[in-house]
């Protein structure tokens, strides 16, 4: 009786609640009886079944069209956008709805961003070693593509052991100009070939190397993929 007696607090003569009240019966058809929900929870069994019988509201028409937009953009993503990033696409596409409109629906269906891994110290510095110097006093900005390249190291989780991936990105753009991958951290690894493989590793990096120049919008680019970045920068010059 938990779930019933849960529903006592929907009992309301505002007519959203009472849609409310219709919605929780519906999902409680299984356990309990219409006519038995339907006198406990104050309304009526006529009104409950005109209630599934009648056609689709605007809103939820307007609301299944908009969560085939947000499903495609998500399945597009590799499902890893949340709810901020694929309201900047629909935005870019010129849908303009609510961020929390589009955290509701994606609730709703079961779409979920990737959320950011816990963080593991990946990186120890060598008390003994010299520090390299810093070239740019910390700033990673640059007014044209192929000035300033920028380098890390982050890591992979597999079953056998962690991956560590170099990526060298353009600063300006942030399109990705190489990257290498090892199975140690060792500084070699950034001054190594920006192109080597691991097997199969190098055709998944690829692709993702593809998507984040391609597919992938930057808020400090304006919402824009780093190649479109590029191409609208190059037709401004063209313009002006």
């Amino acid at each position: 009786m938990g779930h019933l007696i849960k529903g006592r607090g929907l009992v309301c003569t505002k007519r959203r609640d009472i849609a409310e009240v219709f919605e929780f019966i519906t999902a409680n058809q299984a356990e309990y009886s219409v006519q038995m929900m339907s006198h406990t929870l104050g309304v009526s069994r006529s009104g409950f079944h005109a209630y599934l019988n009648r056609p689709p509201s605007d809103r939820q028409v307007a609301d299944d069209a908009l969560t085939d937009q947000i499903a495609a953009i998500h399945e597009g993503s590799k499902q890893t956008y949340g709810a901020p990033r694929i309201h900047a696409e629909l935005a870019d596409e010129g849908v303009h709805v609510g961020r929390k409109r589009i955290e509701r629906l994606m609730k709703a269906n079961g779409l979920r961003g990737v959320s950011r891994r816990k963080f593991v110290v990946t990186t120890e510095r060598d008390p003994r070693a010299r520090p390299a110097s810093d070239l740019v006093d910390h700033n990673f900005y640059a007014d044209a593509p192929n000035v300033l390249w920028v380098s890390d190291i982050t890591y992979a989780p597999t079953w056998a052991g962690f991956l560590y991936l170099t990526v060298v990105l353009d600063a300006f753009s942030r399109r990705i100009i190489g990257w290498a991958i090892e199975n140690d951290r060792k500084a070699q690894l950034v001054i190594e070939t920006l192109f080597g493989t691991l097997g199969e590793a190098r055709k998944t990096l690829e692709e993702w190397q593809e998507d984040y120049n391609w597919r992938r919008p930057h808020s400090a680019l304006g919402n824009l993929t780093p190649m479109e970045f590029l191409q609208r920068r190059a037709m401004d010059k063209m313009a002006a």
